[in-house]
């Protein structure tokens, strides 16, 4: 008879277990990325580097990462646009194509016309969320902006937003991509653009990273 107030107190701790400590966890847990299937659609968004300037037709990272993972990547690249101007396509594009995920590269104009960060920042926090809004997942391209240092020979490297707008969101980032392949002479077609050669190791390093986030098996 004495056991029993003891097994009601043990069933009573575990009934706050269940009910409160597990529901905890679930509050803090963020849902992973979905993998997806070969032949979805993918949209990648950006400006001459996603268009694939400076390479012969077909030779894009879109068109690259197409071929490595079997999806159909939509080359939404558009040259000399700025974040901006990639934002006010984006919602038609999203409409049109449903895309499963959205690869979002862009500000490196805005860098080269020395146009407000700040507004580089707002048009990629709105395209990420009009994106996620429409049902597609979304990762995020860190871009270099060019510095002096970079000018006399010091490594490229991203712009700081993309990071701060990642870890924000909560979804990946591909970073140092652009920076390791426009670092490197024989990757490139001209100061800001790449080759065949060097869309095709970016379009590596970008699936190796989408491999990473769960997005591609």
């Amino acid at each position: 008879m004495q056991r029993r107030p003891a097994l009601i107190a043990l069933a009573i701790a575990a009934a706050f277990a269940v009910s409160g400590g597990l529901t905890s966890c679930r509050r803090t847990s963020k849902p992973g990325a979905t993998a997806l299937a070969p032949g979805a659609t993918v949209l990648a968004i950006g400006d001459s580097i996603t268009y694939g300037t400076g390479a012969p037709d077909g030779a894009s990272y879109p068109a690259e990462l197409a071929r490595l993972t079997g999806w159909q990547v939509v080359n939404a690249g558009v040259p000399g646009e700025t974040a901006a101007q990639v934002l006010a396509r984006l919602p038609a594009l999203l409409a049109e194509h449903q895309p499963a995920l959205v690869i979002l590269g862009a500000g490196g104009n805005d860098f080269l016309r020395r146009l407000p960060e700040a507004d580089v920042e707002a048009s990629l926090r709105r395209a990420i969320g009009l994106a996620r809004d429409a049902g597609s997942q979304v990762v995020l391209v860190g871009v270099p902006r060019p510095t002096v240092a970079a000018r006399l020979g010091a490594a490229l490297e991203d712009h700081s937003l993309y990071e701060r707008l990642a870890s924000e969101g909560g979804i990946p980032l591909h970073g140092g991509g652009w920076a390791r392949v426009l670092g490197d002479a024989s990757l490139r077609s001209d100061d800001i653009h790449a080759n065949a050669a060097g869309y095709r190791a970016f379009a590596e390093g970008l699936a190796a990273r989408l491999r990473e986030a769960g997005l591609w098996r």
